[in-house]
């Protein structure tokens, strides 16, 4: 068993959301389209951009991002978007006019989060009335 500290669950959290977006687009059963396939010469292929190549994860990547996704229930909701937001490679500044917050407090709240996190899945707890500093604190002070 290993001793998940908050880079851990960052790491984790990125893999998730990565995984996530490798992942074939969700289409409704029972539609399907009569056209035939369009055959492209080589003209009309001139100019256009080539298609991604897009690589299915393995089952045990997807199986560690199913567990993953349960991990931010029971945070705030901010705190668990400025986390999903950080996992999936957003820029700070995109993720701060989402959530309305200035940089040093969005950085404050993912902090936050990730040492929530990681506290529950060591299985301690903590003090529900220490502020986010001392909880960040905490998880410093618990991983070294």
């Amino acid at each position: 068993m290993t001793q998940w500290t908050p880079s851990l669950v960052e790491e984790r959290l990125a893999e998730a959301a990565s995984v996530r977006k490798r992942l074939p687009e969700a289409r409704r059963q029972g539609y399907f389209s009569t056209w035939p396939e369009i055959i492209h010469d080589f003209a009309d292929k001139v100019g256009q951009e080539p298609k991604q190549l897009r690589f299915l994860p393995s089952a045990a990547a997807i199986s560690r991002m199913e567990e993953t996704l349960g991990w931010t229930v029971g945070l705030d909701p901010i705190d668990g978007k400025i986390v999903w937001l950080r996992a999936s490679g957003e820029r700070w500044k995109s993720i701060c006019w989402t959530v309305g917050l200035q940089r040093s407090a969005a950085h404050e709240h993912w902090l936050y989060a990730l040492c929530v996190i990681a506290f529950r899945l060591n299985g301690r707890r903590f003090k529900r009335n220490l502020s986010k500093r001392e909880v960040i604190e905490l998880a410093g002070s618990a991983h070294r």
